[in-house]
């Protein structure tokens, strides 16, 4: 990998527009970052003339609880947000993997989302607004900071998992999320895959919704003292609806309840997962799936190592100590009955692998898309997947 010629951090959107524009005007390649927290993800950061990074574009713009909406800069730290908003019992619960160094400008182009997602949904139904700068240097306003204004808002969807190829991300404006009265997590263990599928679909038919249902596979468990399939439950409300979860889920299996720490703590173990292996295998890689309720228990069942999936919207996330382990899977059924994607890995093997084999009938739209922001393909070339 080659050094770039110049690395900017601008400090405000006008000085981003100028670092846009003067690079895109004389040819140059761009290699746009935030903290950089998730460069194993998607495809390799290629070498790059200039290097742009907007840590530097900090600071909440606008702050309106009453409102339930907040404007922030791309560059804010994530875990600053969330601190900001717990002050008045507010969220964005996107749950994000790599959240004690990520920027919300990268959780938002990566379109990262974690355990809560089946609840609250991912980034596309938390964003209400955005501006974002093109390589001509113009600043995009789209959405606003009323919930109910959609106009320009599938500009912004555009820009959401993205990786940076398509524009910058300035600010994000969010509607957010008043926090549960009350919270309580269950494990529920069970010695079977088809046990605990179908625990987790009589769960998903009931009355009561909790905000995360997550399987992990035995060797997931095993990282939580556990030796069986096991769902991970979150529940929230008033204390009526707490005591009703914990009755119905008693009926399940012989689980247990989790308050406070412990429940703060699963659900950090939880989240950072993929950091936490990665960190352990160097030549580790994570594979995510995509898949109906219904095909969840066989790309499940397919996965040699640890694997966890968000049960109540079929995304499973497959852990392998070695890429080309991966890369073998990848080749399987299971993968091709899925939307699955290498979704981290060594740049050494994100060069030659095959990160996203079926890009889905929208992919031509996606790369005339491409060609409308950048077509001399300066931007982030091949981040998202090495495919764009």
């Amino acid at each position: 990998m080659g050094y770039p010629i110049s690395v900017l951090a601008p400090s405000n959107p006008a000085e981003l527009a100028d670092a846009l524009r003067s690079a895109a005007s004389a040819g140059q390649t761009i290699s746009l970052s935030g903290n950089a927290s998730k460069r194993r993800m998607a495809g390799p950061v290629e070498s790059a003339d200039v290097t742009i990074s907007t840590l530097s574009l900090r600071g909440v713009m606008q702050y309106e609880p009453r409102d339930l909406t907040i404007s922030v800069a791309a560059g804010l730290a994530w875990r600053e947000l969330t601190n900001l908003l717990a002050e008045n019992r507010q969220m964005v619960p996107l749950d994000p993997p790599y959240a004690a160094d990520a920027t919300v400008g990268g959780v938002i182009a990566s379109n990262s989302s974690g355990p809560r997602r089946r609840l609250y949904g991912t980034a596309r139904d938390l964003v209400i607004g955005m501006h974002f700068i093109t390589l001509e240097g113009k600043l995009v306003q789209s959405g606003g900071m009323v919930v109910k204004n959609v106009a320009g808002l599938d500009m912004a969807k555009l820009m959401i998992g993205s990786f940076g190829t398509l524009a910058a991300i300035a600010t994000i404006n969010f509607k957010l999320q008043p926090m549960p009265e009350l919270e309580r997590s269950f494990l529920l263990p069970f010695a079977t895959l088809p046990e605990a599928i179908a625990a987790g679909n009589r769960i998903l038919r009931g009355q009561l919704q909790p905000a995360a249902v997550d399987l992990l596979n035995p060797a997931a468990a095993a990282t939580l003292g556990n030796s069986t399939w096991l769902l991970a439950l979150r529940a929230g409300g008033n204390a009526a609806a707490i005591d009703r979860y914990e009755r119905e889920f008693a009926a399940l299996a012989d689980g247990v309840a989790l308050e406070e720490d412990r429940q703060s703590e699963l659900w950090q173990h939880v989240e950072n997962f993929t950091p936490t292996f990665l960190a352990r295998h160097t030549d580790g890689a994570v594979v995510r799936a995509s898949c109906t309720l219904k095909e969840a228990e066989a790309v499940m069942e397919s996965f040699p190592g640890p694997a966890i999936a968000r049960a109540g919207n079929g995304v499973c996330y497959g852990y392998f100590e070695h890429s080309m382990t991966a890369a073998d899977w990848m080749g399987g059924a299971a993968a091709k009955s899925s939307k699955a994607v290498v979704e981290f890995a060594p740049d050494r093997y994100r060069q030659q692998m095959e990160l996203w084999p079926s890009v889905g009938g929208d992919f031509e739209i996606m790369k005339r898309v491409k060609h409308l922001f950048d077509p001399l393909n300066l931007l982030n070339r091949g981040r998202l997947y090495r495919r764009i």
